[in-house]
């Protein structure tokens, strides 16, 4: 790794002297003479730029002595200057109050609307101002505390959901939001999630794909966009834009890990008991007093092509994660037997990403426009634990059916248990490039031509582990895994008409895309039983079998129009409207419809309301699996049936049909003084026949249908799953967002806060007629335990806030999240988790199996010095106080712990559960 570093730094820093050119240098102040920084500067008719420093000072390279240079800032007017020869050029920008927005990509197709003007509301995530000054050193984790409904939680003894981040917005799946790349439509990933908290049934894109180095910024639209841009759209849309700068570039060298005293096994007290006065010595897996150690290391460079303004922009990225492990160390608790290497699993991540443009002509008239990028990461999680006590047909054993020991993945505790941890590694590999043409012609009209392509390939690997019925001579395996592609082609076309009233945009197009979903079986010994009196295939994650293989596709056209009318200069109206073919699924049609009117120059009403449309995804459709649970205390496996599969028939599951939405939002925009906004925004969405994971049917239930019942007994498996239109929700929330920034004399204040309440309702659980026969039936197709994580997706409350203050070279800031009130629901003495009941500990009855996870208040510090022109070192601590979620256990109850997902002493819900984190970062630009 220490290799990696040095080799980045040698490369970016050699970068520049490949187009050493003339050199202006100069100072950017206000009209009172105090020092901007981070004004953009470049050279007209090209993309060589720079900013300025906390000083106001920059240093600009041009093509000769007679460049323009355009200096233009937020807030301020744009000044075109002649160089006329002068190696010096000090420059005063003027207030102009009519600058202090940003222009949008998302939200409305006309190219020159603002943040506040659009009819809808529009977050704008500065990724340079937030990411240095945290250890969230990834897209998704750094989202969830700079947006208001968007939601995340890193997930722990999931399987698969260990190793991905899938997040949320407006507490809908992670599935019903769509992502852009430079406005072009991102792939999904091939995982779908069938354990965690968060998106239990859904695929989705994986954010932290895109180095946080490439973007320049993110923009989130809140509102159903299904009419404007497509399927998955019914929550939203996130575009992310890349970088463009030349001539310039930054890097970022990060250095983190928990301090966590309180639920850190290597904190542990040689006389800590459990609950029951039961040693805890001896009995957990863990590593350092400061574990999860992360290394990053970020790198962007960009280049001039050609001599009319193009550019190639460059990122190289890195990150090493270490695992960490948590358990209760209090004596709140018995000793955790289901998996005592409980936390999160590690991570070693690498890739890069490119963005160029070559214009062909001026004035835009013609441009290629070239993006794309590769990212690979492999990642190891524990999975529960293996007690020979309980389960010895886990095991390897000899004659006597004594177990095996096996070095370095073998362990006996100081009372006698012997026990192994199996891993769950994987190999994930992602992919993407995009294309096209744009220009102009006629009388106004602008047209784009694209094909975007991407690939996402998760491949799952058994380690230090054993399919007992093969010995002990094989400890990995190939588990097989899945793959996803996707193509979109698409040719747009718009145009600005401003003698129509006060304006009228018109836009329309045309898309077809096509997917391919592929699942593929592990080796045999991955998932075979060689043993009657064994368990079947590895221990931890057993393979995929030649019976769950996949090969689908489905191909999807698409043609949409939009329309924006400015009615009078206070008044804009808008429309959509979005027509759909799917190969699999028949044809749709979504509309929107959005106004916005300016009551006074500072103040915007804004509403909207459409339908919207999601077809299931061909992962939904097709996924298989065979995989081990922990319920009720008991192992267990579980079988997950493709739709078409004859055993989802003989369970009464019937086909998979889209997804259908409709969407209301109304807010306003206010800017009371030219440093303050304050945007509110309240929302409803309805969605009709959301795909989710059903509960799962017991084997043994003998007034389920035969013909599943025998076909489950075959496979020896207990426990049958399947994926269907299960429920009908509503969530109705409301956004706030308060920004108030203001530049002093020598430095900065800024104050943020990004709030979200929102309540979600299950209006109806779609019980198919054949499982409609008993309370029994109803109950399991979707479990009291299922319906909880639905709701969990939307906590009622969550808050983020920044304080910053800036002085000279120096800023310091904290930040203060909160995060609601969660319940969810364990499996219960059933296993099943229907209205989940256990036995209390003093046997005077039961008591339902739920737990409240109380608000938490989670502050964050952190401090900058600027202390040399070009470098800046970044300290702090996340979460200093070390809040945790509360632990999830039944009250009375405690002998029932670890019934969660994760199986171990909470959920992962809130904030995560690893308490306290450490940082260093460096950043650099030359």
């Amino acid at each position: 790794m220490k290799q990696l570093f040095v080799f980045l730094l040698f490369l970016f820093a050699g970068l520049p002297g490949l187009s050493a050119q003339n050199t202006v240098r100069g100072r950017v102040t206000d009209n009172t003479g105090q020092a901007l920084a981070g004004v953009t500067i470049k050279e007209k008719g090209s993309t060589s730029g720079t900013s300025s420093g906390v000083d106001g000072t920059y240093s600009l390279r041009v093509s000769d002595g007679n460049a323009v240079v355009v200096f233009s800032y937020t807030g301020f007017a744009t000044q075109e200057i002649a160089l006329g020869g002068r190696p010096t050029l000090d420059v005063t920008l003027l207030s102009d109050e009519t600058l202090l927005d940003q222009i949008v990509i998302v939200g409305s197709r006309r190219g020159s609307r603002v943040q506040t003007e659009t009819p809808v509301p529009v977050d704008v995530i500065n990724v340079g101002q937030v990411a240095p000054t945290t250890a969230r050193y990834d897209v998704t984790s750094m989202l969830n505390y700079s947006a208001p409904s968007f939601n995340y939680n890193k997930q722990s003894g999931s399987d698969g959901a260990d190793h991905i981040d899938l997040a949320t917005l407006r507490g809908l799946g992670p599935d019903q939001t769509l992502v852009l790349v430079n406005g072009k439509r991102r792939h999904q990933t091939a995982f779908v999630a069938v354990f965690g908290t968060r998106g239990r049934g859904n695929a989705g894109t994986d954010l932290s794909a895109i180095p946080a180095q490439a973007i320049d910024r993110i923009e989130i639209l809140r509102d159903g966009a299904s009419a404007q841009y497509g399927s998955d759209a019914i929550a939203g849309v996130i575009n992310i834009v890349l970088k463009k700068n030349v001539r310039s570039g930054s890097a970022d060298f990060g250095f983190s890990g928990y301090l966590d005293s309180e639920y850190n096994p290597a904190y542990l007290a040689d006389d800590a008991k459990d609950v029951y006065g039961d040693p805890l010595a001896g009995q957990y897996i863990y590593d350092n007093k400061l574990d999860g150690a992360t290394y990053t290391a970020q790198a962007n460079y960009g280049l001039p092509l050609g001599q009319k303004g193009g550019f190639l922009n460059l990122t190289l990225n890195y990150a090493n994660a270490g695992k960490t492990f948590r358990q209760d160390l209090e004596g709140e608790l018995p000793v955790n037997i289901y998996r005592r290497a409980h936390g999160d699993g590690s991570l070693q991540g690498y890739g890069a990403l490119f963005n160029a443009e070559v214009p062909f002509q001026e004035n835009d008239k013609l441009t290629l426009y070239v993006f794309g990028g590769f990212n690979r990461k492999e990642s190891d999680a524990y999975a529960f634990t293996r007690n020979f006590s309980a389960r010895p047909e886990r095991f390897p054993t000899d004659d006597n059916g004594n177990p095996i020991p096996v070095d370095g993945i073998t362990m006996s505790t100081p009372d006698g248990e012997f026990f192994y941890n199996p891993r769950i590694q994987t190999e994930i590999q992602d992919i993407s490039a995009a294309a096209g043409l744009r220009g102009n012609f006629g009388e106004g009209w602008t047209w784009d031509l694209s094909n975007t392509t991407g690939y996402n390939d998760f491949h799952f690997f058994g380690h230090k582990t054993f399919n007992a019925g093969l010995g002990f001579g094989q400890t990995d395996f190939d588990d097989g895994g899945f793959s996803f592609l996707q193509n979109t082609t698409n040719l747009n076309f718009s145009r600005l008409y401003p003698e129509v009233l006060s304006g009228f945009n018109l836009a329309f197009g045309a898309e077809f895309r096509l997917e391919q979903y592929q699942l593929y079986a592990g080796e045999e010994a991955s998932y075979r039983n060689y043993d009657p009196d064994k368990a079947s295939g590895a221990q931890g994650f057993p393979g995929y079998q030649p019976s769950d293989e996949a090969d689908a596709s489905r191909n999807c056209v698409g043609a949409y129009a939009d329309v924006e009318l400015d009615v009078t200069e206070r008044f804009l109206v808008g429309g959509a409207v979005r027509l759909e073919n799917y190969s699999d699924f028949g044809f749709t049609a979504n509309g929107k419809l959005s106004a916005r009117y300016k009551i006074t120059d500072n103040f915007n009403l804004r509403g909207s309301a459409s339908t919207g449309f999601r077809a299931p995804s061909l992962q939904q459709i097709n996924f298989s699996s065979t995989f081990t649970t922990v319920q009720g205390g008991n192992i267990a496996e579980v079988k997950i049936a493709p739709n078409d599969n004859p055993i989802t028939r003989a369970a009464g599951i019937p086909e998979l049909t889209e997804e259908k939405s409709i969407s209301a939002s109304l807010g306003f925009s206010w800017r009371p003084i030219r440093e303050f906004t304050v945007t509110l925004d309240a929302y409803q969405v309805q969605v009709k026949d959301r795909v989710v994971l059903s509960g799962q049917f017991d084997a043994g239930d003998t007034t389920l249908n035969p013909a599943l019942t025998n076909e489950l007994t075959r496979l020896n498996v207990s426990l049958a799953q399947f994926f269907a239109n299960a429920v009908n929700t509503t969530n109705r929330g409301l956004d706030l967002v308060l920004d108030y920034n203001r530049r002093l004399s020598d430095g900065h204040i800024r104050f943020l806060v990004a709030a979200n309440f929102q309540k979600m309702t299950i209006d109806e659980i779609n019980v198919p007629s054949a499982l409609n026969d008993t309370e029994g039936h109803r109950k399991t197709f979707l479990s009291s335990r299922e319906q909880k994580f639905i709701l969990a997706s939307a906590p009622p409350m969550k808050l983020a806030s920044t304080i910053e203050y800036g002085f000279g070279n120096f800023t310091v800031g904290t930040r203060l999240n909160y995060f609601g009130e969660i319940t969810l629901q364990g499996y219960g003495e059933s296993g099943l988790g229907i209205d989940p009941e256990v036995p209390k500990d003093d046997g005077s009855g039961y008591v339902p199996d739920v737990y409240v996870y109380g608000a938490q208040f989670v502050p964050d510090v952190y401090a900058s010095w600027r202390f040399v022109k070009n470098a800046t070192l970044h300290l702090g601590v996340d979460n200093f106080i070390n809040a945790h979620p509360d632990l999830g256990f039944a009250p009375g109850a405690p002998g029932w712990a670890y019934n969660t997902e994760t199986g171990g002493p909470w959920d992962s819900v809130q904030m995560g559960g690893n308490g306290m984190r450490v940082f260093a970062r460096l950043g650099v630009t030359f």
